[in-house]
């Protein structure tokens, strides 16, 4: 049992905990994630460790609401505890040498985004946040971004916060204006893909951290196999962290829809299970 003993909403649907995982919080590096299973009946599922504090011997996770898990999950608060917690698991980021590194975060991404901008930093890199949103109510996590990075660029689809338009776009000027060692990109697989694409013809070394495919975390499902540069690998054993001008996204776009069905199905039997409980007078 994991208990939680802060919780705070950071946007619609986006939950910020943090969790008593001592031995986690001890050995965690950057890039890593654990295996969560809110009950004892539940599904384990993969999420990255946003922050950590030996000290204290907690770790900070990031959750969105996509499913029935993080739906259950969402719900717990302060006081309630996670039933498994497993970690850290995954091969930890390669911050590589000292530069001028750009992380790039979209959405959630940036939970991810977070802890590699952190770990460059510490390498003695010139670290620049790069993070987007639909709009202001949706971005996340700026002002830690800000605390631990020497620029922060923020974006919004709707102009509501920071510049009008597309991380991507913002890097485009980046890369025009200076010269950049590294890149790494977090965030929805389309984002991911054109962060590739925006610094491609630059040669600029750039990392897409593959977590939204991953499913069971061991390498034991298969669901998050991946073709890089034409071999596969897997995702929660090999990554998540892989080169984003090898990574073949449209294959990858395709195995993160194979579970949308049967998620909606999932989703429907929970919203019923809360209207029967409402109906009945039992809290949801």
């Amino acid at each position: 049992m994991s208990a939680i003993v802060e919780r705070q909403d950071l946007a619609p649907d986006v939950v910020l905990m943090r969790v008593v995982a001592p031995k986690v919080a001890r050995h965690q590096r950057a890039g890593q994630f654990v295996i969560v299973r809110p009950t004892a009946d539940g599904e384990r599922i993969p999420l990255t460790i946003a922050a950590a504090d030996p000290e204290a011997g907690t770790i900070t996770l990031v959750v969105q609401a996509v499913g029935k898990t993080t739906t259950l999950l969402n719900r717990l608060g302060v006081g309630d505890e996670i039933h498994d917690l497993a970690g850290p698991l995954g091969t930890p980021s390669d911050v590589g040498h000292p530069g001028t590194a750009v992380v790039v975060g979209g959405g959630v991404g940036v939970a991810v985004a977070w802890p590699n901008a952190v770990a460059q930093a510490e390498a003695g890199s010139h670290v620049i946040a790069v993070i987007g949103a639909k709009d202001r109510e949706h971005l996340i996590l700026e002002d830690e971004l800000a605390a631990v990075c020497d620029e922060v660029v923020t974006c919004t689809d709707d102009g509501s916060h920071g510049r009008h338009g597309f991380v991507t776009d913002a890097l485009a000027e980046l890369l025009g204006d200076r010269p950049v060692d590294h890149v790494f990109a977090a965030g929805p697989i389309a984002m991911m893909r054109a962060v590739a694409d925006t610094t491609r013809p630059h040669g600029i070394p750039t990392v897409a951290s593959l977590n939204p495919i991953m499913v069971d975390g061991t390498g034991m499902c298969g669901g998050c196999r991946v073709s890089v540069g034409g071999e596969n690998h897997f995702a929660c054993l090999d990554g998540p962290d892989f080169d984003a001008h090898l990574v073949d996204f449209t294959l990858l776009e395709q195995r993160n829809r194979a579970y949308v069905d049967v998620e909606a199905a999932r989703m429907d039997e929970l919203r019923s299970c809360a209207l029967d409980d409402l109906a009945s007078g039992a809290a949801p």
